[in-house]
């Protein structure tokens, strides 16, 4: 195997090192190997895992069958939370507050800024219930847990509070499911950003390694022109300043001069000598030096 493949492949190992130790906290999902596009659509929740209090589905909302399992769930459990304030405020003949969402606003994602709308409604909602039905103040509360929230719903008597109250668990727990799909999509975003930017440094150094390698070869000084760069830029990935001062004082511990290329002088009378790649290793790198690419 050649130096030039050996610092290729020590190149390309160093490039994946870092772009795993950069990447070593990002957890991709667990994803379905038939789904292609995972950033835009999802195959639609098999009906045993709708929300039971669901009244809604694809036909209603056709603009929701691009979403995924958790966002249409959570656009379904905000409808049947609004259609049961809805017939409280009918009922109790109170006026019904102007809701923020409407399912097409989760596509094509669900974002925190449509998380906190959500948020708003449902505390709106809570005043409304209390107003309808003031002795549940001394009962339930939004921020109940989960469990007594639906322990009071299912002993309730009202089939309107009973669909509100567990639509609005409904909202929490898929509130919950989008805000992670969020922070994953997020998190791979960034991860394809980062690669990109990895990508284009390498390109960029390999672009700027080529232009210094046409350089001194087009000049034909005795030394291997690949070795020598390719060794100057693996070195100044830890020390810039010092590679270049290197490069440019002292060439050959780069890439040693290459005696049989020097051309002897006074038309082959005097033989090549140490002087001579003494000469040489000054030439090449003054001439590094002041090279401008």
């Amino acid at each position: 195997m050649t130096d030039e493949k050996m610092d290729d492949e020590a190149f390309e190992q160093l490039l994946n090192d870092f772009i795993s130790s950069q990447l070593q906290d990002v957890e991709e999902p667990n994803l379905s190997q038939n789904n292609k596009k995972d950033d835009t659509l999802n195959e639609a929740m098999p009906d045993e895992e709708k929300p039971s209090a669901s009244t809604s589905d694809d036909e209603d909302f056709p603009e929701l069958a691009a979403l995924r399992p958790e966002e249409k769930a959570l656009a379904r459990a905000y409808q049947n939370f609004s259609d049961a304030l809805t017939l409280i405020a009918d009922d109790a003949n109170l006026p019904l507050f102007d809701f923020h969402v409407v399912p097409h606003m989760l596509c094509p994602n669900y974002k925190p800024s449509i998380g906190q709308k959500i948020a708003e409604d449902t505390l709106l909602g809570w005043d409304l219930l209390i107003k309808a039905f003031p002795d549940i103040t001394d009962k339930i509360s939004p921020d109940m847990n989960d469990e007594k929230l639906l322990d009071f719903a299912e002993k309730t008597s009202n089939e309107n509070l009973q669909f509100a109250i567990i639509s609005y668990v409904e909202i929490l727990i898929e509130m919950e499911g989008c805000e992670i799909s969020y922070k994953e999509r997020k998190l791979r975003k960034e991860k394809r950003k980062l690669e990109r930017e990895i990508y284009l440094e390498h390109q960029r150094r390999a672009e700027k390694a080529k232009a210094y390698i046409d350089a001194i070869q087009e000049k034909q000084f005795p030394i291997n022109a690949e070795r020598l760069v390719k060794n100057f830029f693996k070195t100044s990935n830890k020390d810039p300043q010092g590679a270049f001062q290197v490069l440019t004082e002292n060439p050959a511990v780069f890439a040693p001069i290459d005696f049989s290329k020097i051309k002897p002088r006074l038309f082959g009378l005097l033989k090549v000598g140490p002087q001579d790649g003494i000469r040489m290793n000054r030439l090449i790198g003054n001439f590094l030096k002041h090279l401008k690419l």
